[in-house]
């Protein structure tokens, strides 16, 4: 039986799944039960077949306010490392879904929050959303992943001014900056989320896992780890037929043009 979220909407549409974040109460931010909830629904919505989902927060004000500072300020020492290392595996898990995740930011997105969306593959943001992570006014530091997400995504130079800075950007300006992929109007966000993703989803659904698991490696090492991976990731690709059965196809019908000698019986 599937399990009843306290925290959590979830939603399906065809090949889409919509995730709410839905702590409105307390800036849905994320606490250690809430975390707990987002790995169960992980597993649920990978296991029932969507092809993508899209992250959004209840309300009108907030995406994800963050962690939870009524949390955190209880925190020793040692229970903030425990704290930081929950939010680290919840951003890992995101990121080893093959399914495709996107972030549709329909408002405040910092800290913790904007932590989670640079897990997720695309990021959409609405017009008026902030985004930021301005740990360092309060006396803390980023401690979900995003001193080594932020630069890897915009450069050390950007990621220093904002981390340091603690600023916060408009959908608009974080678009510019490559702090997400695009911004929409509020009123068009899930619009503008659903087209985004039809751009993808044209895609077979093993090529864009295997796509994923070679750009993430292009995260975790150097050049050579890196290609390494995309090698095998592109070799795993040939164990489905789709690629072969495409240029097949496209040669008998005369769309693809070769004078290479193929093997007898070999477009049969």
């Amino acid at each position: 039986m599937a399990p009843e979220f306290k925290h959590l909407i979830l939603e399906q549409e065809g090949e889409i799944g919509w995730v709410t974040i839905n702590r409105p109460g307390d800036r849905n931010s994320l606490n250690t039960p809430l975390m707990a909830e987002l790995h169960q629904a992980l597993e649920q919505m990978e296991a029932a077949g969507p092809r993508a989902l899209v992250f959004s927060g209840a309300g009108p004000e907030y995406f994800i306010g963050g962690a939870d500072g009524i949390e955190m300020m209880q925190c020793s020492p040692e229970e903030a490392r425990a704290f930081s290392r929950r939010v680290q595996a919840l951003c890992e898990r995101l990121e080893m879904s093959p399914l495709i995740l996107l972030a549709a930011i329909n408002g405040l997105c910092f800290g913790g929050g904007y932590e989670f969306a640079l897990a997720c593959d695309l990021r959409i943001a609405a017009e008026e959303a902030r985004i930021g992570l301005p740990e360092t006014k309060v006396g803390i530091i980023p401690g979900g992943g995003g001193t080594q997400r932020l630069p890897r995504l915009v450069g050390l130079g950007l990621a220093t001014e904002m981390i340091l800075s603690g600023r916060l950007y408009k959908g608009p300006q974080a678009a510019a900056l490559g702090l997400v992929n695009r911004w929409a109007p509020g009123d068009r966000l899930k619009e503008a989320a659903r087209e985004l993703l039809a751009e993808v989803l044209r895609q077979p659904r093993h090529a864009l896992a295997h796509a994923k698991a070679a750009l993430r490696a292009s995260q975790r090492g150097g050049l050579e780890q890196g290609q390494m991976a995309e090698s095998a990731e592109f070799g795993r690709c040939f164990e489905q037929g789709f690629f072969v059965e495409l240029m097949r196809r496209q040669l008998k019908e005369g769309k693809l043009k070769t004078t290479a000698k193929l093997p007898k019986g070999f477009l049969d």
